[in-house]
């Protein structure tokens, strides 16, 4: 082994998806890293996001993870509704991103309008035990419902949801994602979509009792066909380490993310919602000391 690859750091980025913002943006993250720093040999993984990617950075599995911020609380307080049985203590945030949106995509002729229509079809509700998996579950009881009303609950990554809608095999699925999701996009070319509201007393109900919910809308034209904006939630993204990173690590890789924006908007049109002078709103988790140190370098902190 040569002393430059004894000397190398390896950084694997637990995204998502290959369908989702996750991966396009984490595999930018890994290019930037690998011609922008030295040192380093990143690589994107896909994976069955949130959930997973919090376990697997606090064990080590991986160094860097894309994340929702309602699982990543769940993950820091050990919530066992959100789906962890010990509380994952050792994970630090290095940023906050952008906010996923929740989409609800039926085929139009399914008849499915609104939130109530979706009882008694069959509905994808995202990977098992992934952010999207269990937003769907809040959404659903802000909504006085649960998987038992539908006729058939399906737990399907979101290209998998894409294949399955244009196949017929399901009626409506529920991604959260930044906009616009690739798959949605796929299954609006091949037939008519409605893309349906979380709005009123529903909306009103999950950003009041759960906050980590923002109020949002997917602006009209966002897909094809979408004639009009519609009113939705939304969850914020962040991008975590284990509080055992080391300090220099943890800095060079906050630095890379905003300062090579760009290339990681060519990725996908969600990171143009990366903003430095949102970096620390709302992190559920504390803050690794290396990205601290970045965020006082740029006066965010004082």
């Amino acid at each position: 082994m040569s002393a430059l690859a004894a000397d190398t750091k390896f950084i694997s980025i637990a995204t998502g998806g290959t369908g989702g913002a996750y991966f396009p943006i984490g595999a930018a993250l890994a290019d930037v890293i690998n011609n922008k720093l030295t040192g380093y040999n990143a690589s994107a993984e896909v994976t069955a996001a949130s959930k997973v990617n919090c376990i697997n950075v606090s064990q080590g599995k991986s160094d860097l993870a894309f994340v929702l911020g309602d699982t990543l609380s769940f993950a820091y307080t050990g919530d066992k509704a959100g789906g962890f049985t010990v509380p994952l203590k050792n994970l630090r945030a290095l940023a906050n991103i952008y906010a996923n949106t929740i989409q609800i995509v039926a085929r139009k002729d399914s008849g499915i309008v609104k939130l109530a229509d979706l009882k008694g079809k069959r509905v994808s509700v995202g990977a098992p035990g992934s952010g999207t998996e269990i937003n769907a579950r809040q959404i659903l009881a802000a909504a006085g419902m649960s998987y038992s009303d539908f006729a058939k609950t399906d737990y399907l990554s979101f290209s998998e949801s894409a294949d399955q809608m244009k196949n017929r095999a399901i009626d409506a699925t529920l991604i959260s994602s930044g906009m616009p999701n690739p798959g949605i996009m796929d299954i609006a070319t091949s037939q008519e979509i409605t893309v349906v509201a979380i709005d009123g007393p529903v909306r009103d109900k999950l950003t009041k009792e759960l906050p980590f919910f923002l109020a949002t809308t997917i602006p009209k034209g966002t897909y094809r066909g979408q004639d009009h904006d519609v009113h939705t939630v939304g969850v914020a993204n962040f991008i975590i380490a284990r509080a055992e990173m080391d300090e220099k690590t943890a800095y060079e890789m906050t630095k890379a993310i905003f300062e090579n924006l760009d290339r990681l908007s060519q990725a996908h049109a969600a990171a143009k919602d990366i903003k430095l002078a949102n970096a620390m709103k709302g992190l559920p988790v504390p803050v690794h000391p290396g990205a601290e140190k970045y965020y006082r370098e740029k006066k965010l902190l004082k």
